[in-house]
Parts: C-alpha cells; structure tokens; sequence
C-alpha cells in the first residue's frame, strides 16, 4: 500500500512557512534568493509569495537588483509586512521595571524603565508595569501581538497571577500581570518566574549541542533565592507552578541545626531591615572580604547553599547545577559552594552562570521573538490564500 500523499494545503503551508522563516532570518530576499535559501523552486517560491502578499504578510519593500545589459532580470526584494506584528517582553524586578517591544527579526525597536520603591507593594508596581508597557508599545513600530513576562515572585502558572510565599522578599501579593497587559496586545500575555526565564536563556547561549543542558539546575542567589529545574531540555514548573522554590527547603544553619535556607541569613544578619530580603551589600562585605571572619562566614554560606543543592539533585538528579544572581557568580562563593558541594554523597559540577545582564529579560525577549514568529506562520497557514 503507497503512504498518502500529503494534500496541496499542507504543501502549500509548509511552503509558505519556510518563505516566512527565510526572511525572518535574512531580513529581504528576492524570489530567487528565497529559492535558493529554502530548496523550492523558483515557480513555488514566487506563489508562495504571492498568496503572503496576499494575505498582508509580505510586501514588497521597493528595492530592486541591478538587471539589464547582461545581468539577468530585475529581481524585487520582499520582507514581512510593516504592520506583521511586534512582540512585548516585560521584566518585573526589585531593580526595577523594563519593558521591550521587538520585531520579527529580533530586534528590540523599543525600550521603556520604571524605577520600583521599597517595598514594593503590588498596586505601585501594576502602576509602573502598566507605564513602562504603554511606553514601549507607543513607540513600537507596529500592533503588538503578544506578550511574555519574567517577575521576580512565584507565578501561578494556570492564571499568570503572583502568589505571595512566606519569607518571599519582593511583596508583588496578587499582582495579575495578565490584567495590567492584556488591553496592549491583540493576544496571550505569558507570565513565568524569572529565575526559569534566566535558565533558558542560559540553555539558549549553550548552544543546542552542548553536553550538560538538558538536564540542569539553575540556583539563583541575591536579595531572593530561586531554583529552575531544567529536564529533558524543559523547565518542570510543578503542579501550581512553584517548583523550585528552595527558600525553605531545610539544610544546615550556622550553629549546625537544621534550618530554612532563607532564615540562615537572618541567623547571620545579613538581612534587609525589616524584611526577609538579603541585603547584598552586606552579605558580599561578609564573605568575599580579607581575614578568618570572612572566610567562616563564607563556609557557612556555602555549607547551607549546598544542603539545599543536595536537595535538588536528589529529587531531579541534575547533571550540572549553574549558579546565577548577582552573588552566586562572585569567584569567591562560586568556588566555596562547589567545594562545599563536592564534599555531598552525590556531587554535581557547580559552574556559575554565562549570562550577567538582565538574563531573566533575555530569556523572556527571546520566548516572544519564537512565539511571534509561530503566529506569524499560523496566520498565513489560516489565510484565505492557503
């Protein structure tokens, strides 16, 4: 019995997706070069561009080749249609508020900052999120299709609303970010906790095949504490979407009890006043400085880190656990955690993490580059013209 043969509009579709993806990739090509950039035939190529011209996703952008006297014909250059979409990509943070709006290519074409106060209280922060996003929108280039959003809180992953932890430092309560954007974007506002937005992006500048990153732990330390548990290549974000929360996960404190992980610093007053907050300045002054003091301090930092490291290996079984925020990456703690780490039943290779600027932002911004692109490609797959 001969397999099926696929029908003309899935032919048709699986065209006019690789015409698409080209020029996302390239920016504008000819007929010719879309041709040769995708293995089509010239003919098929030149109708796919036709019915996405059609259908408002391709235009032709006026640029012509150089033809005539010998050179072949004039070729017309095609990109994706100016009003195609653009994507939102928000980061909700202590630091502070930042909203990108990006086109097709991956270009971020707009930029917007709200500074956030202490504490930060869940109505002041809908109100900068809802500013920092109408000013990027307003100077985006076009629609905003989509949005994606990394906060520094707990995210229920069902609703995309805040759920508020005890001894969770950043006080969002019940923000609903998918509230405050929705009215911005024509589709879905996807909301994740920053420290899995950070993990993938550090996945992502991994490169797909590097050994190690499939199945890794992304441990997050500044003024809050975070896990992302990566496994085959996909971030478990739990039941309710807390996964990886480790603030409270039990390990050893600084007098030898058994403790939470987050009350190990209030143990050692490295606390923010009056809230559960680490205070960084504090903390990096009382492990990384010259002398025995700072040295026991950073063993005990250390020893309590990898209680709670142990935890996670043993319940997901990493093959390489990455230390991120703004004091998990000093050379000093990275190097006393993996001593303190090697020293468990069950060592893992402690490596700190690649990216240093806004990798939370990153991850987010590049989850909405690929989701705008998908509906691009799902726009012409349910066009008329297909």
């Amino acid at each position: 019995m001969e397999p099926a043969k696929p029908s003309q509009e899935l032919l048709r579709s699986l065209t006019d997706e690789h015409v698409l993806r080209a020029l996302m990739r390239q920016g504008q090509l000819t007929r010719a070069e879309l041709a040769a950039a995708t293995g089509i035939s010239k003919p098929t190529a030149g109708e796919s561009v036709r019915r996405l011209v059609a259908a408002g996703l391709v235009a032709d952008t006026g640029q012509r080749t150089a033809g005539g006297r010998g050179r072949g014909r004039v070729g017309t250059y095609y990109a994706l249609a100016a009003g195609v979409g653009m994507a939102l990509a928000v980061s909700i943070a202590p630091e502070g508020i930042v909203a990108e709006c990006a086109d097709p290519y991956g270009a971020v074409t707009a930029r917007a900052e709200w500074a956030i106060g202490r504490p930060a209280r869940p109505e002041q922060v809908a109100v900068g999120l809802r500013a920092a996003a109408d000013e990027a929108v307003a100077a985006a280039a076009g629609p905003v299709r989509l949005a994606v959003v990394s906060a520094a809180d707990p995210v229920d992953r069902a609703t995309g609303r805040m759920v508020h932890l005890p001894d969770s430092p950043f006080l969002l309560g019940d923000l609903d970010p998918v509230a405050v954007l929705a009215p911005l974007v024509t589709g879905p506002v996807t909301v994740d906790n920053d420290v899995n937005w950070a993990a993938r992006a550090e996945r992502s500048a991994a490169g797909p095949t590097a050994d190690g990153w499939n199945d890794f732990a992304y441990v997050y330390l500044g003024e809050g504490l975070g896990c992302a548990i990566v496994s085959d290549g996909e971030v478990r974000r739990g039941h309710a979407g807390l996964a990886g929360e480790i603030a409270h996960v039990l390990t050893t404190g600084p007098d030898g009890e058994s403790t939470s992980l987050i009350d190990v610093f209030g143990l050692l007053g490295l606390r923010q006043p009056g809230t559960t907050a680490i205070d960084l300045d504090r903390l990096l002054g009382a492990t990384t400085a010259l002398g025995p003091s700072a040295t026991a301090t950073r063993q005990t930092v250390a020893r309590s880190v990898a209680g709670a490291i142990a935890a996670v290996v043993a319940f997901a079984d990493p093959a390489q656990v990455v230390l991120g925020g703004p004091w998990g990456r000093h050379p000093l703690i990275t190097e006393a955690i993996a001593s303190a780490v090697a020293a468990l039943p069950r060592p893992v290779p402690i490596r700190p993490a690649e990216l240093t600027r806004e990798p939370s932002l990153a991850g987010a911004r590049a989850s909405a580059l690929t989701r705008l692109q998908a509906d691009i490609v799902s726009r012409a797959q349910a066009s008329p013209a297909n």
